[in-house]
């Protein structure tokens, strides 16, 4: 079978990455003939990284996706003696007239305060829709869809999906909401990703791993997306994170692994990149020696093998925390939306995430420190509920079969 995916990418957000790497892996193994064509907003980074034989990486960037592989889609559809010609000028749109299902894996869509995005998110639908393949919208967050415009949008679209897969109670609600029968939860894709031995030696060698020899390590995962709100509301996200790791540091004695979770090489530009971030960060902490910065972009399993290392991890990225959970390593969560908390519920750990407006310097200290002080307790908590979360994300990959099966059939 022949998968068309689309809102993750290999470069970047690494969460995407986990996401994009996990699908591939579980269909791969399903389904040793598939196929994947990964329209991305990055194609020649993530040309760069694809070492996958069985995947090809086109140009899906936001201009392009908006005004060219849309407006060649709907040509597409209104002129059937031209489908060729379009499809050999504009390759994008023979990848997902060709595909037998695309996979929209997207975390978060189609949500209220997210006006600019949920252009973007339309705009990765109509394609498939105006070429008539059937449209799985992988495990994520949405809604709520209070607002004029992301409610007429979702409106417009969600009910024309062939499956959405939502990601949590919280999301499902939302959905439901508004009338969807097309609509089943399960856990987030990345829960399924498995860390291979190449990733583990890569890791290896581009991190001292004699740093995390006395089993202390805690892990700090900061967010730009986080600094811009705070800066923002005239907070200080840098000041705030380098105050944290000093007292982690300098108070409690544990070492500090300072994780980028979203990288991109070659960049300063901060758009699904914190690596700008992490450098400001690390160069105002007291104590530089007790804190390992890799300042390169790694990749998903990489980072999930070294954040398998820590003993917590405070996390404001979303899948910094997915890797830790689904390592055992118990997460103090800083985060902005409610796609944290539907995950963390899974876990009984709903009580470890802060909104950042009520991350005060005492709360946060107060969670590291229980986090550490019942951390064994923890720990097995997390651990036993992994395993109905894990499976719970794989079943998503069996509805993901059906929909492209049917597919299939329908064209026999």
């Amino acid at each position: 079978m022949r998968y068309a995916i689309i809102g993750a990418a290999l470069s970047g957000n690494k969460g995407a990455a986990a996401m994009l790497e996990s699908s591939i892996q579980h269909l791969s193994e399903l389904d040793p003939s598939a196929h994947f064509d990964v329209l991305t907003v990055y194609p020649r980074s993530d040309a760069e990284q694809n070492d996958n034989p069985n995947v090809s990486i086109f140009d899906a960037s936001p201009l392009r996706l908006g005004v060219v592989i849309n407006g060649a889609s709907l040509v597409h559809r209104l002129l059937p003696p031209f489908r060729e010609q379009i499809e050999d000028a504009i390759p994008e749109v023979g990848a997902i007239a060709e595909a037998d299902v695309l996979l929209d894996e997207g975390g978060i869509t189609f949500v209220d305060g997210r006006g600019k995005f949920i252009i973007y998110n339309v705009a990765t639908l109509l394609p498939a829709l105006f070429l008539r393949v059937p449209i799985v919208k992988a495990a994520q967050a949405m809604g709520p869809f209070e607002e004029l415009v992301n409610r007429t949008a979702a409106q417009a679209l969600l009910p024309r999906m062939s499956h959405i897969v939502a990601r949590g109670a919280k999301t499902f609600e939302y959905l439901r909401g508004l009338g969807l029968s097309n609509v089943s939860r399960g856990a987030d894709m990345a829960f399924t990703l498995d860390v291979n031995g190449k990733a583990k030696e890569s890791a290896r060698r581009r991190v001292d791993m004699s740093f995390f020899a006395d089993g202390g390590v805690i892990g700090f995962c900061p967010s730009v997306v986080l600094q811009k709100s705070a800066t923002k509301n005239g907070g200080d996200y840098i000041g705030d994170s380098i105050r944290t790791i000093n007292h982690i540091t300098d108070d409690l004695g544990h070492p500090v692994l300072l994780i980028a979770h979203s990288a991109r090489t070659g960049t300063e530009k901060t758009h699904n990149n914190d690596l700008p971030l992490c450098r400001e960060i690390y160069a105002g902490v007291s104590t530089p020696d007790k804190v390992l910065f890799v300042d390169q972009e790694l990749g998903p399993q990489e980072l999930r093998y070294l954040i398998s290392k820590c003993r917590v991890l405070v996390a404001a990225r979303f899948h910094a925390m997915v890797s830790a959970l689904s390592t055992g390593v118990p997460t103090v969560v800083i985060g902005w939306s409610h796609k944290y908390g539907e995950v963390l519920d899974d876990f009984g750990l709903n009580d470890f995430a802060l909104a950042l407006s009520d991350a005060t310097d005492e709360r946060v200290d107060a969670l590291i420190d229980r986090a550490l002080d019942e951390h064994d307790s923890l720990s097995e908590r997390v651990t036993r509920a992994y395993t109905g979360v894990r499976s719970s994300a794989m079943e998503q990959f069996g509805v993901i079969r059906r929909v492209a099966g049917r597919s299939l059939a329908a064209v026999r």
